[in-house]
């Protein structure tokens, strides 16, 4: 059983969408997901736009439970959740949460997916979140500083929420980028994070502090001995609380508090619709780029197969992570 079926059927239902010009390669990223969700979402950030524009409500299913809307906004007040956030846009991460499933009394699914856009051909930065293979919803709480995302998605998941490891579950994050939007070099892809995660966050921000130390010291001319330099990296390996890094700090006698803040440039080679490293990705094209074993290389295009047997399959070498199997849709 694949753990990210879900995004499989998220990309179908993307691809069908773009055939029946239900949409088309420069709609909004958000129109593009939620017409392709159905009831598989457990938590769309924008609500507001979901709903006004787009006339989606991923709580539609849950409602029903309920004889009225007011008994659905008591019940939902006695979860933890205000009414003014039902239909809000929250701008906290990610855009949309997948609901889990069960496996043989495991956890599987519930996948993260959050959108980049650009006009450009570059992905757009990260901010306050660096991109990876994993999260968990404890993880996505402490990002963002409130755990209206888990209190929301938990209500989603219903009985699924009670297990044991819910909440520090990993779940798999995918990016659904957008480059060149409104121009005939368009390109869209729904990205593994391993394409992004290249090196263990942990060790990416200890580094990150190492690389500021040295080039400090090269500009001071202040030489550091080797043997002090390999004390400072153990100290530094244990820097990797980003929630810590980014909170504002009480300096005795400062009157202010100063708070750095962690974000993202994806590097050209980490970028799959850069053309220079990877021609294979073709303008307006939508493409799904999937880092998997061989036998769930053959579960995927199985599944892809059935639903869109014109669908075009190829590999592309990361340059710094692998070999990434892509499974590509064009007119």
């Amino acid at each position: 059983m694949l753990e990210f079926k879900e995004i499989l059927e998220l990309f179908i239902e993307l691809a069908n969408n773009l055939e029946k010009r239900i949409i088309d390669f420069n709609s909004p990223l958000e129109e593009m997901v939620v017409r392709a969700s159905e009831s598989n979402l457990a938590y769309v950030d924008n609500r507001r736009d979901a709903i006004e524009k787009y006339g989606y409500d991923f709580r539609t299913d849950l409602k029903k439970r309920f004889a009225n809307d007011t008994k659905f906004k008591e019940w939902i007040k006695t979860q933890g959740i205000e009414e003014r956030l039902l239909y809000s846009k929250s701008e906290q991460f990610p855009d949309f949460l997948f609901k889990v499933r069960k496996h043989k009394d495991k956890l599987i699914s519930g996948s993260l997916l959050e959108l980049k856009d650009s006009k450009g051909s570059n992905i757009a930065s990260f901010n306050s979140t660096l991109p990876t293979k994993r999260k968990s919803l404890e993880e996505i709480d402490v990002i963002n500083s409130t755990n209206l995302v888990s209190k929301t998605t938990s209500v989603m998941d219903r009985n699924f929420a009670k297990f044991e490891r819910y909440y520090v579950y990993q779940r798999k994050s995918f990016y659904l980028i957008r480059t060149n939007k409104d121009k005939s070099k368009v390109k869209i892809s729904v990205v593994d994070g391993s394409f992004s995660e290249t090196v263990p966050k942990d060790n990416l921000i200890y580094q990150m502090f190492m690389n500021i130390l040295r080039e400090h010291s090269e500009r001071k001319e202040v030489e550091i001995p080797t043997k002090t330099l390999e004390q400072i990296k153990r100290v530094f390996s244990h820097v990797t609380d980003q929630t810590i890094i980014a909170k504002s700090q009480n300096i005795a006698r400062a009157s202010i508090r100063p708070r750095l803040r962690i974000m993202a440039e994806v590097h050209s080679e980490g970028n799959p619709h850069n053309i220079s490293f990877y021609p294979e990705i073709s303008d307006q094209s939508l493409n799904l780029i999937l880092q998997v074993s061989n036998r769930e290389k053959e579960q995927v295009a199985k599944i892809i197969h059935r639903k869109i047997p014109e669908i075009k399959r190829f590999a592309i070498k990361h340059k710094r992570n692998g070999k990434h199997i892509v499974f590509q849709f064009k007119f």
